[in-house]
């Protein structure tokens, strides 16, 4: 691992996935997750804030980078959370068969490498009759502006910890074996080829 990795990666990223209108979406979504929760990449524990306490039976943080479990542990003692930590990535999830209510996942489709293995993973251990609960960037609408994702996406994705601007969400969503039930799209506040927004959720098809 570089340096730029370690040190200068994990702060950038905090910083822009903390940003008002990231931090509006999120709003949105994590307040719906209820009973035992699998987050799927809560990278520096930017959602940790906006969970519904009440609802939660339990809380397992997915995350690979040991720089960003360092941080959200420090979020989740200021909290005063109890969160169990895993350290593998998402194609592998260390949880049994149906053993989950609710997995959320924000921001964290575009830089997984694995997309299909890791929708299926999450749908198996997902309950039935449980949710997939997401917020997601990706491909946008607008030829013009999908032109510019594609143009800034091999760049993008080296500086950006793997990150991808021009992914088909809800096309991967449903590959992985999920039927979407709820969606909702737009345009949040900033560079639109790294702004158009889906989240909503889904269910094991």
């Amino acid at each position: 691992m570089s340096l730029y990795e370690k040190h200068v990666l994990p702060r950038l990223l905090n910083f822009a996935c903390g940003m008002k209108a990231i931090r509006m979406q999120r709003e949105k979504v994590v307040p719906l997750a209820e009973g035992r929760v699998l987050e799927i990449g809560i990278g520096s524990g930017l959602n940790l804030p906006f969970y519904d306490r009440e609802k939660l039976t339990k809380l397992w943080g997915l995350e690979p980078a040991p720089e960003m479990r360092q941080r959200a542990r420090k979020v989740a003692d200021k909290l005063d959370m109890e969160v169990e930590f895993l350290d593998l990535p998402g194609e592998q999830i260390p949880l049994e068969d149906e053993s989950v209510d609710t997995v959320l996942m924000t921001y964290t489709l575009c830089t997984i490498p694995e997309t299909k293995q890791a929708m299926q993973g999450m749908a198996r251990v997902l309950r039935p009759g449980g949710k997939l609960i997401f917020c997601e960037h990706g491909a946008a609408p607008d030829a013009s502006v999908r032109r510019w994702q594609d143009r800034i996406n091999p760049l993008w994705n080296k500086i950006a910890g793997g990150c991808h601007v021009n992914r088909a969400i809800p096309e991967l969503i449903e590959e992985g074996g999920f039927r979407i039930s709820e969606l909702d799209t737009m345009y949040i506040p900033g560079p639109r080829p790294l702004g158009f927004n889906y989240w909503g959720t889904a269910e094991v098809a």
